[in-house]
């Protein structure tokens, strides 16, 4: 029998990513023709593209017809990008715009997936309209790459968020969930900085996000622009680590709040919280508890699965 395509399409960058996935999952459930692309990780399920190749990205979009596309594709590892500067600047920068310039041929709407690490950390919460000082590599391409998005599609969105956790393939995909073996391994003491202020935002919760700003903009094409989504609960990483610990019913005491300023690699700042009342006031959001968000994601790596009865059942 004819299976019903849904008239909206949505293509995905960075489909087989941490966000991407969950995105594309989104998407996919709630009545969207969607279309995922990765590079490395893209076969079977999603399209293999190179969004450095310009003519196999003119060719994809110009081929589905996209009404929305959602950029989540980038190097997001601040220390990669300290050390590969240029391969990073060539996905996070010029990929960006090309994507851009490709959407507004076609009136397709952009979401650019920016980041916190635009601003310095000095003055939080920043709105949308306060000025970016990126104190790392990483922050300055993707400040160069909104840029480059809203210079070649002026109806364009950019959606910054902050550090994101979710359903992970390794722990190491997110620097939240690679503190699980720290926290599991309670025989030695682990350090954890204590000095950077953080807002963990889970990826389910930003996927509803870039679907309800979608589906808002097919109604209304004034929604376009800066946006701000986040988690609402701040915490350092060390406080995140003794919240996995408690959600999990693990010990807690081997871990050592360091309070000084990382001295080793990128800068961070301090505290980059996102004010944001400007999407809350379109009636768009989501925010999954902390402890529940990261419990929903982490209990396939528990080492002990004796845990697992008392958690779950």
């Amino acid at each position: 029998e004819d299976v019903e395509i849904p008239s909206r399409r949505v293509l995905i960058t960075g489909a087989t990513g941490l966000l991407g996935r969950a995105v594309f999952k989104e998407f996919n459930g709630n009545n969207w023709n969607a279309v995922g692309c990765g590079y490395r990780r893209a076969q079977p399920r999603f399209e293999q593209v190179n969004l450095l190749d310009s003519i196999a990205v003119h060719d994809i979009i110009h081929d589905f017809q996209p009404h929305i596309i959602v950029h989540c594709a980038a190097e997001r590892r601040p220390d990669v990008v300290e050390s590969q500067p240029d391969s990073a600047s060539q996905l996070n920068v010029a990929a960006s715009g090309n994507l851009a310039k490709e959407a507004a041929a076609i009136g397709a709407f952009l979401i650019y997936i920016s980041t916190d690490y635009v601003f310095d950390g000095t003055s939080p919460p920043y709105k949308e309209t306060d000025a970016p000082n990126p104190l790392n590599l990483y922050g300055k391409t993707k400040l160069e790459g909104e840029k480059a998005v809203l210079e070649n599609n002026e109806d364009a969105a950019v959606l910054r968020i902050p550090i994101l956790y979710g359903e992970v393939e390794r722990l190491e995909e997110s620097a939240v969930t690679v503190m699980f073996d720290k926290v599991q391994f309670s025989n030695k003491s682990a350090n954890m900085d204590h000095w950077q202020q953080r807002f963990p935002t889970y990826v389910k919760d930003v996927a509803v996000v870039c679907r309800q700003l979608a589906e808002k903009r097919m109604l209304d094409p004034s929604i376009k622009g800066m946006f701000h989504w986040s988690g609402n609960e701040q915490m350092t990483k060390y406080e995140m680590a003794c919240a996995i610990a408690d959600a999990f019913n693990l010990p807690s005491s081997h871990l050592r709040p360091i309070t000084d300023c990382p001295v080793v690699g990128a800068l961070r700042p301090r505290n980059a919280q996102l004010d944001c009342s400007k999407l809350e006031m379109l009636g768009i959001g989501q925010r999954t508890p902390f402890r529940a968000g990261i419990k929903e994601s982490l209990w396939p790596f528990l080492i002990d699965k004796r845990w697992r009865q008392t958690v779950f059942h």
